[in-house]
């Protein structure tokens, strides 16, 4: 097993990580390889392609007119 030394770990940083260990019953240094393995293990996000297919889906929505549901809303329809 090898040693890492984490240094100038700002002091706000340092109290969510404790807070967070606790809140998981780990020690520290478990809760910071825990979330260390667990972002190395998350799959790469394409975020142009992601982009892409976000667009494409809100395009495929069908159009709202506004000013109908606002007179709908205004007759105490909805």
């Amino acid at each position: 097993m090898l040693n890492l030394t984490l240094k100038s770990i700002p002091a706000e940083l340092h109290v969510q990580l404790k807070a967070r260990a606790a809140a998981n019953r780990r020690s520290l240094n478990r809760e910071i390889l825990a979330l260390l393995e667990a972002q190395l293990a998350a799959p790469a996000v394409d975020v142009a392609s992601e982009q892409e297919r976000l667009e494409r889906f809100v395009a495929a929505l069908p159009h709202v007119d506004h000013t109908r549901v606002q007179r709908y809303r205004s007759s105490g329809r909805a």
